[in-house]
């Protein structure tokens, strides 16, 4: 998907290293002495501090990367005659490596800040990190988290907090792009869920109170963190989840009082290296005023290694910056430090034997103060010095590429953090000192581009492919530079190269091909400015001539320009006297309707319109110039006038003059109608008749010129008009797709203007889809969903081109609410243009039909997608089928290839083979999971091939398959004992609850009401509930609340039961739906006089304690916790051969069923271990 130049730079993915240029490089230039017995930090910490150890060693050699396109606008100064040679030759020395880096402005976020701080008081932006997001934070606390889309997705924090904490002072966001961490000036540090805006921490005393977080950054182990506060201290945050409570734990890793630490870097390495053996060891680089510093976190604490900068400026800024770098075959992390105006190199590596080595390399020698310092790429270094001027230098040349004034940035510095003022500014002079340049947070760099943050704006930096190197000079007709630089690609000795391949002959084919279209564009330039085509000897003349004439007219306007300002051709002042006569000689000259002897076809003002002819820009600008002076003289200004309208005259009603020359004379006047004293008159409707020049130029304009258009429309609520702009501005086109949906979806339009633009888009669907295929599909499913299938339609008779990009945009989500014929249609078209995709998209989508899908794999042969589909309606053995049928037809041309193969075997066949051999034993290790072990054995003894005695093959089978009886066997035997534990615990317990004892609410039968008395000397039976009533067995015999089942009353409390409207006798089975009608236990005891002991006097009958149907309910809920086929089984195998007394409470085995444990289709299910981190 193709993004805006605002934001394209965001959705690029990481850089990969490109491994095919390790051949090249020399070994024997990194023989350097290695670093075997690393310091300890008690060393470290008590070494003097003015030592300096010199060095100089050999140069990397580091490989390319591949980053995004990338495009920078570059324009060129205009001046007279005087400076045109000095500028050629500057510009000659300036473009041997053409436009290295593209500038972009983020304008949807610049806006948003600006906007926050004025809506919200969501103050300036004081920090900014980057990821899949981007966060920027405020003085006032907030932090806002913008998507890939300039989007504000989230709000974190408020104002009151921010009040409380001070303004966000650093910021740090995970590797998967889940947590943000936000240190503020006062010195908390809080924790966001990216996800939902939710707050998970909020630390205040992981470091000292009364100092302000400098750093606070994630490493790349997913529950660690480090930070770093204005005491010069770095703490290590270890965050932990322990039954549902979020903690944090910190740790000093460095104290301030030994030397205050002032920057912080630790290693991050992207999914393609996680498995790097450096990065098990979590580095983390540390520079203080004195010393840098190279700790490992893991697996426990330990240092690597410490380098004293020596003798530098107490204010220079101590930068840190990590990358990793292929080296002698290998890919390693190499550390760039700096404070001043030196940049040292440190490689990181571990050698075959498991040591670490830490490496100097040479060391980079500049001529600027740093105060910012960022990989690009792995040979390419970016630069920020004092002066806020971007330095693009190449690592292995050491040689500066580019320079680029970064001043209307106006970039945030962190000065306030170092300096503590939050907190009472109770911080070292030094590091204040340090602290007045630093802007460590305002500079982060990520997936090969880099983002600065200024007041008002945030800004990206990448690099350009060497393609679009060479078309910016083109466009700037600069053909002899484009050809030196094309000429250097092609020998492979250009800088800071992208996009181009790693091998010489691609590389020179490519290249080669540029060339060529490089010098047909110079030939075809030069023959239409050639009066007569095909004569070579008059193209020479002619270009001679050409050449004069651009002499000539160059010193004429430094003529007229000096005339005009009162000074002397080309050097000295006119008397003064005479300055009046010569500005109005040269009027006059300029001003004549007609030339001299003018012929009859002469146009009027020929002296104008030939210079206007010359170089309209650079006419207008001495005019500019002459008419600063033109404030006082009132005869000067009756020729300004005349001149205006002269211009006017001249250049709107003729077609010889340009857009772009139109354009140039409106500018002049704009510029000059906004002077406050201006004395000018323009008719209001030349304006209106450039406007329309502008609206209707059938040429591509400059990049401006279709954003006044927009902004004419915009006043004119000619919204529909404003989508042509987008669709001919080619550095906004992917704009349009959200300008559309603005449209379309907010309020204040009119149904009418929404109408006019909904009508527009639908008109040039067309090229939408050739803009991005994804946000159209997005943008139809949303306002035209009743047009998709005439959009389809469309598409389709249009080209198949068209077709296939526009499926691309046509996912599972966006067509989720369409009908099954567009998701068969796409079914179609991935079938044709993407067979590799159609087993995915099946899988994700269920909104297609399972017949009409089958017809169309099958169609186009694709057998993997038919099979899935058959499987998929319940056909197995169809699926299965056709599978075995491309395994036999795949089989059969192999070994008719095999077969029909003259001379050795190639080693595709062999490769064939073995792969063949090895699916088979994973289909082999798959069934021991469904079909009993001997049973597969048994079948692969009676293959004639391993009849013979050829077990070796299956010697590994074998072996598995006992290591897994052996752990099965094991494990069983443990959840048979864990089971059988719970069990009885279960049951225990149950037994003691329907067996406990149960207190009656009152002495007397709640039937006949008589007075129970527990001394009583006769012989009766009583029942007692768990509600607490209270009867004789007599009384509620006679009321027939009982019934009578396996040889024993279930019993129902009356006064319950008769409480809730019906007649206990008319329901005696529905009782399991009533809470208080029924008792927990039913208890028949018998009281007697407490002397007699005898079993006919004090006889005590208690009956076998039974569930009554609620209690049975509820053991049926007790076990259906244990869900699963599996566990149910296992729970009645164990009741039933272990517990035979307790079948009542259990659902007994049948007889005639096996035990689950010789069962083929036993499969135990185990839980996932529980997470320390969330």
């Amino acid at each position: 998907m193709t993004e805006s130049p605002d934001s394209r730079s965001l959705v690029s993915a990481s850089s990969q290293l490109n491994l095919m240029e390790i051949e090249a490089i020399d070994d024997k230039e990194f023989d350097i002495p290695q670093v075997d017995t690393p310091p300890t930090l008690e060393s470290i910490l008590n070494e003097p501090e003015d030592e300096d150890e010199p060095f100089i060693l050999e140069d990397t050699c580091l490989l390319n990367t591949e980053n995004i396109d990338a495009h920078s606008c570059e324009t060129s100064s205009l001046s007279v005659y005087v400076h045109l040679r000095r500028r050629k030759a500057v510009e000659t020395n300036a473009t041997v490596h053409g436009s290295v880096l593209r500038r972009n402005v983020l304008k949807g976020i610049s806006a948003q800040i600006v906007s926050a701080a004025d809506k919200v008081d969501a103050g300036l932006p004081t920090a900014v990190t980057v990821s899949n997001v981007i966060a920027v934070g405020t003085s006032h606390g907030l932090a806002l988290v913008f998507d890939q889309n300039q989007a504000l997705r989230l709000c974190l924090g408020t104002t009151a907090t921010g009040a409380e904490y001070g303004a966000v002072s650093a910021l740090s966001i995970n590797h998967d792009c889940t947590r943000l961490l936000c240190g503020f000036a006062k010195g908390q540090i809080t924790m966001w869920d990216l996800a939902n805006g939710k707050l998970l921490r909020t630390i205040t005393d992981a470091h000292p109170p009364g100092t302000a977080i400098l750093h606070v950054k994630f490493t790349d182990h997913p529950a660690l963190a480090v930070c770093n506060d204005s005491g010069g201290s770095v703490f290590e945050l270890s965050f932990r989840r322990v039954m549902g409570m979020r903690t944090c734990e910190s740790r000093c890793l460095f104290s301030g009082s030994k030397g205050e630490v002032c920057c912080v870097e630790p290693l991050h390495a992207g999914p393609e290296l996680k498995d790097h053996p450096i990065t098990h060891y979590s580095l983390l680089a540390m520079a203080s005023l004195t010393k840098i510093l190279l700790i490992g976190l893991k697996p426990s604490l330990k240092v690597w290694l410490t380098f004293p900068y020596g003798k530098t400026d107490p204010a220079s800024v101590p930068l840190l910056a990590w990358q990793f770098v292929a080296v002698q075959k290998t890919i390693n992390p190499v550390l760039a430090f700096c404070r001043g105006d030196t940049i040292h190199f440190l490689l990181v590596k571990k050698d075959e034997s498991g040591i670490i080595h830490v490496i100097k390399h040479r060391q980079l020698q500049l001529s600027c103060d740093l105060i910012s310092l960022s990989w690009i790429n792995p040979r390419t270094l970016v630069l920020m010095d004092s002066t806020e001027k971007l330095r693009v230098v190449d690592r292995p040349s050491q040689e500066e590429l580019e320079t680029v004034d970064m001043a209307e940035l106006q970039l945030v510095y962190n000065s306030s953090h170092f300096k503590s003022l939050a907190t009472g500014g109770n911080v070292s002079q030094a590091l204040a000192l340090v602290g007045e340049k630093t802007c460590y947070q305002s500079v982060c760099s990520y997936a090969g581009q880099i983002m600065y943050l200024g007041t008002k704006s945030v800004h990206i930096m990448t690099l350009r492919n060497w393609r679009e190197r060479v078309d910016h000079l083109l466009k700037q007709e600069k053909f002899m530079e484009a050809l030196s630089l094309a000429w250097s690609l092609h020998e492979g000795t250009a800088k800071a190269v992208l996009g181009l391949f790693a091998d010489p002959a691609k590389r020179k084919g490519v290249v080669a091909d540029k060339m060529v279209e490089i010098l047909l564009q110079y030939v075809d330039r030069s023959l239409k400015k050639c009066p007569e085509q095909g004569k070579i000897q008059v193209m020479e003349q002619h270009f001679q001539v050409m050449d004069e004439h651009v002499v000539m007219g160059n010193k004429l306007l430094v003529y007229i320009s000096c005339c005009l300002a009162g000074r002397a051709y080309p050097l000295g002042d006119i008397p003064e006297d005479l300055v009046p006569q010569v500005k109005n000689q040269v009027f006059e000259f300029l001003i004549r309707l007609h030339s001299v002897e003018a012929a009859q076809e002469e146009e009027v003002y020929p002296y104008i319109r030939t210079l206007l002819h010359f170089d309209t820009r650079e006419f207008l600008n001495v005019l500019a110039l002459t008419f600063e002076d033109f404030k006082n003289d009132k005869q000067a200004l009756e020729y300004q006038q005349r001149i205006v309208d002269i211009l006017l005259k001249v250049m709107v009603d003729n077609s010889d003059f340009t857009p772009s020359q139109v354009g140039c004379l409106f500018t002049f006047l704009a510029r000059q109608l906004a002077k406050p004293d201006n004395t000018l008159f323009v008719n209001r409707k030349l304006f209106d008749q450039v406007n329309q020049i502008f609206l209707c130029a059938p040429v591509p304009m400059a990049e401006d010129a279709y954003q006044i258009c927009e902004f004419m429309y915009d006043k004119k609520h000619l919204y529909n008009k404003i989508v042509d702009c987008y669709l001919k501005d080619p550095l906004r086109k992917e704009e349009l797709f959200n300008y559309i949906h603005n449209i379309l979806s907010m309020p204040g339009y009119s149904s009418e203007e929404k109408q006019l633009v909904w009508v527009k888009a639908l008109q040039h669907i067309k090229d939408l889809v050739s803009i991005s295929s994804p946000k159209t599909a997005e943008l139809v499913a949303v306002h035209f969903a009743d047009e998709v299938q005439s959009i389809i339609t469309s598409l389709q008779v249009c080209s198949i081109v068209v077709c296939q990009r526009f499926r691309e945009g046509l996912n599972p989500q966006t067509i989720l609410r369409l009908g099954p014929d567009l998701h068969e249609l796409l079914v179609d078209l991935l079938c044709q243009f993407s067979p590799q995709q159609v087993t995915a998209f099946l899988k994700t989508s269920q909104d297609y039909r399972l017949e009409e899908a089958i017809q169309i794999t099958e169609k186009h042969k694709l057998h993997e997608a038919a099979a899935y589909l058959l499987e998929k309606k319940g056909n197995v053995q169809g699926a299965f089928e056709v599978l075995l049928q491309l395994c036999r037809v795949t089989l059969e041309n192999h070994w008719c290839i095999m077969n029909l193969a003259e001379g050795p075997v190639s080693p595709d066949c062999f490769s064939l083979s073995s792969a063949l051999k090895e699916l088979t034993m994973k289909v082999l290790n798959s069934m021991s999971s469904f079909i009993a072990p001997p049973a597969i054995i048994q079948r692969i003894l009676q293959d004639p091939v391993y009849g013979k005695g050829k077990l070796a093959e299956i010697q590994g089978l074998i072996l598995g398959m006992l290591e897994t009886f052996n752990y099965e066997q094991t494990l069983l035997e443990t959840t048979t004992n864990l089971l059988n534990s719970d069990l009885h615990w279960s049951l225990s317990h149950l037994r003691k609850a329907v067996s406990r004892g149960l207190h009656p609410r009152q002495y007397h039968c709640n039937i006949c009401l008589q007075q129970y008395k527990r001394w009583q000397e006769s012989e009766e039976e009583i029942i007692i509930f768990s509600c607490g009533h209270l009867y004789h067995c007599q009384c509620l015999q006679r009321k027939e609340v009982g019934v009578l089942s396996e040889r024993q009353y279930s019993w129902s409390c009356y006064k319950c039961t008769s409480n809730q409207g019906s007649r206990p006798a008319d329901r005696p089975s529905a009782e399991s739906s009533r809470s208080r009608s029924t008792s927990l236990a039913q208890t028949k005891v018998t009281s007697a006089h407490r002397g007699i002991v005898t079993e006919a006097h004090g006889r005590k009958m208690l009956t076998e304690a039974t569930l009554d149907a609620q209690q049975t309910q509820a053991w049926d809920h007790f076990r259906t916790l244990y869900r699963g086929p599996s566990r149910l089984a296992v729970l009645t195998e164990l009741t039933h051969s272990h517990g035979n007394e307790r079948a009542g409470f259990s659902n007994p085995v049948h007889p005639g069923t096996g035990s689950i444990y010789h069962s083929e289709n036993f499969q135990l299910k185990l839980s996932p271990p529980p997470l320390v981190e969330e």
